[in-house]
C-alpha cells in the first residue's frame, strides 16, 4: 500500500479527487463527502499532555517556524474574513449537540496550530485541506497552499438561540485568545489563557496556543477543550469547560510550567475596548453618546468590599493595583445595556457580553490589575484586566489555578444588599481648573429608604465640596453630585460610597482622575 493511501483509510475515492481538484487551482473544488481527514489515532490523556508540557519547557524556547506563504500574509482584513469554512464539514456534524470548525491561516495568523479530535482515550489529528473552506472572492494559486499545515484556530457551534441554527459559542484565533457568548450577545470583549510583561518596561510577551484536544461532546449540557501552551517564559496546559446558556459559562483549569523567572504575570486576563462615555468625552467629535465594549471594572475582594472603577481612554498610559489576597471576582463588564447611549445598529454594543472571573480556590496575596491605554479609534482593545501575584513565579517551577469565567449580562453573585454605579459623569466646574462629578447609583436595595442617605468622599489630594445626594424619583436612582478642584498634575484617587445608618449601602465608586 503506497504511503498516500495509508493515510487516508476512511477517506472516499470521490472526496480525495475533491482535495486533488483544490491543490490543483480549481477553487472551489468539486465538495461533495469533504469532510475531515484524520491522521491514525494515537492515545490522549490530560496527564500525558502535561508530561509533554513539563518536557517542553525544560528545553530552550524555539519559535514555530511560519506555515502560510506570502499568499497568504498579505491578504488584506477583507480578503481574510471572505474565507469561511465550510459548516456542512464541520467536526460531529450530525453526532453531536455541538460543532466545530476551523480558521483558515493568513493575514495576521501566520502560524498554524494543530487540531485533534479526542474520542474515548484516543487523539486523532484532524488534517488541513483546503476544500473544507469556501474562499469567497479570493482566487489563490496552488501554490499558496503549500505550506500550509494546520488551522489558525478552532470555534465551537452550538443551538444557543434556536434550535434550528448553531450558533457560534466560542472561538480561539490568534496567541491565546478567546472568547465566548451567552444567549443574545454579540462578540465584544476577549479573553486570554496568559499574559506576560503587559505594560512593563520589558515589552509584553504574547503565548500561543500551539495544539487543541477537543473532546466530542457526550451529551448538551457541556464540551471539553484542552489546550498546549507555549512561549519564551513558560509552557502551559489549559482544560476549557464549556457550558452554554443565558450566560455561558467556560470553567478554566491552568498548569503552568517556566523556563526563567515571571516577574509580571497576568492570571485571567481580560482585553477589551473603551473609546468614550460620559465621564470621557474630551475631543471626541461623535454622534454617539457612548462607544465601547465595557464601560466598568468590577471587584469583588477578599474583605467583601465591591469597588466599581469606570473606564477612560487616558491621554497616556495608565495602570491601576487594586491590592488583595484571595479575591472572590473580577471582571470587565457592560452595564450600559440602553441602545439610546450608542445609537449605532451596527455595532450594537448594549448587546455585547461582560466577562466575570470567579477564582476557584485559594489564590493568596496579589493584585487586579488595570491597564488603561491611549487609542484614537473604536477598533483597538486598548483596556486589560488581570490578576497579578504578588510573588515572581520561579524558574523551573510549577504553578497551577483554577476559575470559572461567566460570560454574561449581570454578574451572577453580585449582593443584592448594595447598590450599584449606574453612571458616572463628569463636566466643568463652577470655578477654573474645577471638575463637576455626577454619580447615579441604582439597585433595588436603595429603593424605600427611611435613614437618611449621605455620600462619605475621599480624595488623594485636591479640595472636594460638600456633596449633594437626592433621590431621583423619576428613575428610581439616588444622584451624588460633587466638585474637584486639583491640585498638581499627578493622578488624583476619588472614591465615593453612600451611607446610611452608619453603614454601607452601594458598592464603592472610585476614580482615578488626570488633568
Amino acid at each position: 500500500m503506497s504511503t498516500l493511501s495509508a493515510a487516508i483509510p476512511a477517506m472516499s475515492r470521490r472526496a480525495f479527487l475533491s482535495r486533488l481538484a483544490a491543490l490543483a487551482g480549481l477553487l472551489p473544488a468539486l465538495h461533495a463527502d469533504a469532510t475531515p481527514l484524520f491522521s491514525e489515532p494515537k492515545p490522549f490523556t490530560l496527564d500525558v499532555l502535561r508530561k509533554r508540557a513539563k518536557a517542553l519547557a525544560e528545553k530552550p524556547f524555539q519559535a514555530p517556524p511560519s506555515s502560510v506563504s506570502a499568499a497568504l500574509r498579505d491578504l488584506t482584513g477583507k480578503q481574510y474574513h471572505d474565507i469561511r469554512y465550510r459548516p456542512q464539514d464541520a467536526l460531529w456534524l450530525g453526532e453531536a449537540p455541538f460543532t466545530a470548525q476551523f480558521f483558515h491561516p493568513g493575514f495576521y495568523y501566520k502560524t498554524a496550530v494543530r487540531v485533534f479530535d479526542v474520542t474515548d482515550d484516543q487523539a486523532r489529528e484532524v488534517r488541513y485541506a483546503p476544500s473544507l473552506f469556501d474562499f469567497g472572492g479570493n482566487r489563490l494559486d496552488p501554490g499558496a497552499f503549500e505550506k500550509t499545515d494546520g488551522f489558525a484556530g478552532v470555534r465551537i457551534h452550538y443551538a444557543l438561540n434556536t434550535a434550528s441554527y448553531l450558533d457560534e459559542l466560542i472561538s480561539f484565533l490568534g496567541g491565546s485568545y478567546f472568547r465566548a457568548l451567552g444567549r443574545n450577545m454579540g462578540y465584544g470583549l476577549s479573553a486570554r489563557g496568559l499574559a506576560i510583561g503587559t505594560a512593563s518596561e520589558q515589552g509584553e510577551e504574547f503565548p500561543f496556543f500551539s495544539e487543541f484536544y477537543l473532546e466530542r461532546p457526550v451529551d448538551a449540557n457541556s464540551v471539553v477543550l484542552h489546550a498546549l501552551l507555549d512561549s519564551r517564559s513558560c509552557t502551559g496546559v489549559y482544560t476549557f469547560t464549556v457550558r452554554p446558556g443565558d450566560a455561558t459559562i467556560v470553567d478554566v483549569n491552568l498548569t503552568l510550567y517556566t523556563r526563567r523567572v515571571m516577574e509580571t504575570v497576568g492570571i485571567a486576563p481580560l482585553t477589551s475596548m473603551f473609546f468614550f462615555a460620559a465621564n470621557d468625552r474630551q475631543g471626541v467629535d461623535d454622534y454617539r453618546e457612548e462607544v465601547h465594549d465595557s464601560d466598568g471594572l468590577l471587584v469583588w475582594n477578599g474583605g467583601g468590599e465591591w469597588l466599581w472603577r469606570p473606564l477612560v481612554n487616558p491621554r497616556r498610559l495608565r495602570v491601576s493595583y487594586f491590592v488583595d489576597h484571595n479575591p472572590k471576582g473580577f471582571g470587565l463588564l457592560q452595564r450600559n445595556r440602553r441602545f439610546e447611549s450608542y445609537e449605532d445598529a451596527e455595532s450594537h454594543y448594549e448587546n455585547r457580553p461582560s466577562a466575570w472571573v470567579e477564582p476557584v480556590g485559594d489564590w493568596g496575596a496579589g493584585a487586579v490589575t488595570l491597564i488603561e491605554i491611549p487609542s484614537d479609534q473604536e477598533s483597538n482593545d486598548n483596556i486589560v484586566a488581570f490578576w497579578r501575584p504578588k510573588d515572581p513565579l520561579a524558574a523551573g517551577s510549577e504553578w497551577q489555578a483554577t476559575y470559572r469565567l461567566h460570560w454574561c449580562r449581570e454578574v451572577p453573585v453580585a449582593s443584592d444588599r448594595l447598590g450599584s454605579v449606574v453612571s458616572t459623569r463628569i463636566g466643568r466646574g463652577s470655578q477654573e481648573r474645577a471638575r463637576l462629578f455626577i454619580v447615579d447609583f441604582g439597585g433595588d436595595a436603595l429603593r424605600d429608604l427611611t435613614a437618611p442617605v449621605k455620600a462619605n468622599l475621599f480624595t488623594s489630594r485636591g479640595q472636594l465640596s460638600t456633596a449633594t445626594t437626592q433621590w431621583d424619583s423619576a428613575r428610581g436612582l439616588w444622584r451624588t453630585t460633587f466638585e474637584l478642584l486639583p491640585e498638581g498634575d499627578d493622578p488624583i484617587e476619588l472614591r465615593c460610597v453612600l451611607m446610611a445608618n452608619a453603614q454601607a449601602i452601594t458598592e464603592i465608586w472610585c476614580y482615578q482622575w488626570t488633568a
